[in-house]
Formats: C-alpha cells, structure tokens, sequence
C-alpha cells in the first residue's frame, strides 16, 4: 500500500527505538514489516540518562534512557550504506529539540541516499507554536510523519494536519514509579497497559483526516486488525520486537516463539 507519499507495503512498522538503527542485522526478522524506523537522532550527540532507565510493572515498562546516539553526522556515516541496500523503506526518527537543528537535519536528509521517509518525535508538553515551528522546519522533499505523545495528540492534532505531515504517528505515554531504592523516575511508558489508552485516543482523532500510525501496546495480530478497523492506517510495534527480534506472522500461532 502507499499511504499519500509513504511508500509502506505493508501496515506495520517497528517503533522508533525498538530495532537500533540497522535493517540489516541478521538476528531481526524484518519480513513483516512494510518499513524501518530508526532510533531516534539528534543533531549533536546525546548521552545516556543517569540513574535508573527501566522499571518493570505489571502492564509493561517505564523507560528513562534519554535517547543516547551518536548525533547526527556519525549515525549517518555507520549505516547510510545500509540504509541504501534496505529491502524496504528506512525512516529516519528525528527528535525535535528546537526547529534549527530540525532544518539542518532535514536538509542533510534530503541529500543522503536510502532515506525515504523522516518522523520527528515531539517532547511531551510541546504546545501549538513549538509544534508548528518544527514541521515548518522539517517539510520539505521527504514525507514526513509527526509523532506525538498519546496524552497531547488531542491538543495537537490540528496543528500536526494544518502543519502538511503526511500522517500522525502515536508517540508513549510517560509515567512515574519508584525504582529500588524509591527514587521517582519519570520516563515514556510501553506495554500491553498502554492499549486501552491508544485506543481511546484513535477514536477521539481518527476523524481528522490525517493518516494515523497506532501505537501502544500492541501485542498480537488480533490487536492489529482491531486497530486497524478502528480507523487506523497502520501500527508500530514495540517491546514485542525489542525482546524477541520479530513478530508473529499472521499465518502463525499464538503458541510462537517469543
């Protein structure tokens, strides 16, 4: 299929952090997915967050990593090449820390083959203008996919389609929980809890005539046809693909390897 100007032959995607930033690693199985998104990049180098990154609970995990990678500039001159033997479509995840770094990094993505499509990945709380800015920064010769935190896609819906993205992608949640020794962390949440809350949130903007890419908590094919007759153009999948390196094919049994 081909969604407006993403061309995906296939309605599921990996969420951006969920796979690295190589489609080409053997241990992956990449054969169900219509496309790759990479981990997310900033223009400088960002490092890991400090103290504790992940908290299990009993719908999922809380996640404090801070987006470690390389910057822009090294993440391209490891895996460009890569990118441009991928069998399917690379989109590159962008994260929006400020509308300049956004243009420079589009500007060098434009020219760098095997990119066919960007995402840039809003920080939960950005408002109307922050928002706007960024996709006036970031349109340009690549499709462009907007992903927003679940708890502001209402807020910032009408920005995101009036911006020109090609579609809307749904970006985690974030949360609080004590680690071991009862500190409060605060990180993006993921996991089969999350589910109901996307749910809710397709619903509310599936009217708005954007294309929108589900994700949160997704699970398994049955899960996937529900969103997609939901309203849905197509799904992200996350932990299930961080731990097991695939997904289950539809033709296979709940009973597969994990």
């Amino acid at each position: 299929m081909t969604i407006i100007d993403l061309p995906f032959s296939k309605p599921v995607l990996n969420a951006a952090g969920s796979l690295g930033f190589n489609p080409e690693l053997r241990r992956l199985d990449l054969e169900g997915l219509g496309g790759f998104i990479t981990n997310p990049v900033s223009l400088s180098p960002r490092s890991p967050a400090s103290g504790t990154r992940m908290i299990r609970f009993a719908g999922g995990l809380l996640l404090h990593t801070g987006y470690p990678n390389p910057g822009l500039h090294k993440v391209l001159n490891r895996f460009k090449a890569s990118w441009a033997r991928s069998e399917i479509p690379v989109v590159v995840h962008l994260l929006a820390e400020n509308p300049d770094d956004v243009y420079s990094m589009v500007r060098t993505l434009e020219e760098t083959e095997g990119v066919d499509a960007l995402e840039i990945g809003f920080p939960i709380g950005a408002d109307g203008e922050f928002t706007r800015m960024v996709l006036q920064a970031a349109i340009g010769e690549l499709p462009l996919m907007a992903r927003v935190g679940l708890e502001d896609i209402p807020l910032l819906i009408d920005e995101v389609v009036d911006g020109g993205a090609s579609a809307l992608s749904m970006g985690p949640p974030r949360g609080r929980l004590p680690d071991r020794e009862g500190n409060i962390v605060s990180g993006r949440l993921a996991g089969a809890a999350i589910f109901p809350q996307a749910l809710e949130v397709l619903d509310l903007v599936r009217s708005s005539g954007i294309p929108i890419f589900f994700s949160g908590g997704i699970q398994d094919h049955r899960q996937i046809k529900l969103v997609l007759a939901s309203g849905a153009e197509g799904v992200q999948i996350d932990l299930p693909l961080w731990r097991w390196g695939r997904f289950i094919a539809p033709e296979e049994s709940s009973s597969g390897r994990r």
